[in-house]
This record gives structure tokens, C-alpha cells and sequence, in this order.
């Protein structure tokens, strides 16, 4: 039996990333929970449960980098885990329960936005870099 969504919202999103990549991946596992498994969707659960973790977990090890290279590596990972997140919520969205839909697109919404996020830290950073650099 499938649970109601509980009535559970990005907004206000965090403007630390940290937190919000921490709520991200909270309210994952919370749709992960209630969503139903058989043998076709398991594995992807498990790969969506995985991508989301990692996002923060890269992010936070994005804020200990020990050289610019090292941080903008760690937020090219961070990007591309959030990508792959929006990928495995797409690929749920022909077996996701008519109550599960609205919070599959917000997490997926919300995937795409982290990379933009994302992609416009690396923008920044590289473009500081070259600046830096020119005489």
C-alpha cells in the first residue's frame, strides 16, 4: 500500500548549500521510501538513493579542497551526481503512483537547479582563475 505524500516542500530552499543539498537528499530518501519496488524499479531507487547522498557529500568535501583545481574537480562531481539524480527520477516517472508525482517532479526540478548551481560556481571560479592569471 502507498503512503500519501507527506506534504513536504523545497521552499523556502536554504540558501546555504550545505543545508540545501542536505535537504535534498533528505527528502529523496523520504520519496525513496514510499515509492513502490519491484524488481525493475529497485535498481534504480538504488542508484537515485546513491546520486542524491553524494551531491552533498561532494559538496562538503568541495568546502575542504586543498587547491582551487581540487574544489572545482569536487563541484564538477557535485554536478554531475546531480545530473545523474535528475536522470533516475526521469526514468521513475512512468511507474510513479498518481501521489507520488508531484514530489518526483519537484526532485527533479530541484536536481536540475543544484546543477545549475553548481555549474555556475565552476563558471565563476574558472572565470577568477583566468583572471587572476592575466597580466
Amino acid at each position: 500500500m502507498i503512503k500519501d505524500a507527506p506534504k513536504m516542500k523545497l521552499n523556502p530552499k536554504p540558501y546555504n548549500l550545505a543545508e540545501r543539498t542536505m535537504q535534498y537528499a533528505l527528502l529523496s530518501r523520504e520519496f525513496l521510501k514510499r515509492y513502490p519496488k519491484n524488481s525493475l524499479s529497485s535498481t534504480d531507487c538504488r542508484q537515485l538513493w546513491k546520486s542524491t547522498g553524494s551531491v552533498g557529500a561532494n559538496s562538503l568535501e568541495a568546502t575542504e579542497a586543498v587547491s582551487r583545481d581540487d574544489f572545482i574537480y569536487r563541484i564538477k562531481i557535485c554536478r554531475k551526481e546531480a545530473r545523474e539524480s535528475a536522470y533516475w527520477f526521469s526514468l521513475l516517472k512512468p511507474t510513479t503512483p498518481s501521489v507520488l508525482e508531484p514530489e518526483r517532479v519537484s526532485l527533479f526540478e530541484e536536481s536540475n537547479e543544484l546543477v545549475k548551481i553548481f555549474q555556475a560556481i565552476i563558471n565563476k571560479t574558472t572565470n577568477h582563475t583566468k583572471q587572476s592569471h592575466q597580466y
